[in-house]
């Protein structure tokens, strides 16, 4: 609509958009989140998390609609017909840059439950997005290092065992987890310093967050989305995407039943420990392959 401005111009209104949207709407999101917490009658909380996520899903179209406003977006998305709303999903997908985010937001939202993140207990004081977290129930985590557990034994395990607690009220909201599981952004450089990495175009994965996950939210948990992000011109910044000089995302979405991935404990069992890493090694392979596909078609 507005493609026409120039990019610097672009740039800034869009900043100005996604942070008035943000704190305008994180003040309903807090003072709701703090009535569910003085009055915790289940009647109660079930109808203000629901227009909590009403509030978050809004606070995402208004976000999608600034980014058509200020973008001219090739979109090439497939399996969304495989997707539901009422499910309880494991998100994974590579990861380039933070506008895979906004790219993920845009094309699933009101498609699937809205998606959360595990995120580290620090992030609870970001500036209005981390009580927005908190109010949307986002599942906070305080990973324990190998030193604090060694000069405290009584810490092994208590990690995961808060973090379960913390899931269990997504036991009645269905819910989206996602995970970047190669825990970092790709690049070149980092593709390089992995000596062992024979994948073109990803970052070699890594099984742990996945563990957790479904060690925290296993028995929630419906499906897996495994997610494919191209961007076949070049991956752009957070800055090159708002202000229009992103010019084509590709986005495959692929559904994966849950149901083999119950009977087994990665942290303790060693040969489930192989057999899930395997498994999520030929997953990566097969994506690296499809990657290369869409980039030579393109």
């Amino acid at each position: 609509m507005l493609s026409f401005l120039p990019h610097q111009l672009k740039g800034i209104l869009a900043i100005l958009e996604y942070t008035v949207n943000t704190i305008v709407l994180s003040v309903p999101l807090i003072i709701l989140s703090f009535i569910k917490f003085i009055i915790p009658v289940k009647q109660v909380v079930v109808f203000i998390d629901r227009t909590l996520i009403t509030i978050a899903t809004l606070w995402i179209a208004v976000n999608s609609f600034n980014s058509r406003l200020f973008c001219k977006i090739e979109w090439e998305v497939t399996g969304l017909e495989n997707l539901e709303k009422k499910q309880w999903y494991l998100v994974i997908s590579n990861h380039q840059s933070w506008v895979d985010i906004l790219a993920l937001q845009t094309t699933l939202n009101n498609k699937i439950p809205m998606l959360k993140f595990f995120l580290k207990k620090e992030l609870i004081w970001v500036p209005f997005l981390g009580l927005a977290w908190w109010a949307l129930d986002f599942p906070f985590m305080k990973r324990y290092t190998r030193q604090e557990i060694q000069n405290n034994p009584g810490l092994k395990g208590k990690d995961l065992e808060s973090t379960k607690k913390a899931c269990r009220k997504f036991k009645h909201t269905p819910v989206s987890i996602i995970n970047f599981v190669e825990g970092t952004r790709f690049t070149p450089a980092k593709k390089e310093r992995q000596k062992n990495n024979t994948l073109d175009h990803l970052l070699t994965p890594k099984a742990g967050g996945i563990a957790f996950v479904l060690s925290s939210m296993g028995e929630y948990l419906n499906k897996i989305i495994d997610v494919t992000i191209v961007y076949p011109d070049k991956t752009p910044t957070f800055w090159e995407y708002i202000s229009g000089q992103s010019k084509k995302i590709i986005i495959d979405f692929k559904t994966i039943d849950l149901t083999d991935f119950f009977d087994g404990d990665y942290f303790n069992d060693h040969k489930y420990k192989k057999n899930f890493f395997d498994w999520l090694n030929r997953m990566w392979e097969e994506k690296d392959k499809k990657i290369g596909q869409i980039l030579q078609e393109s």
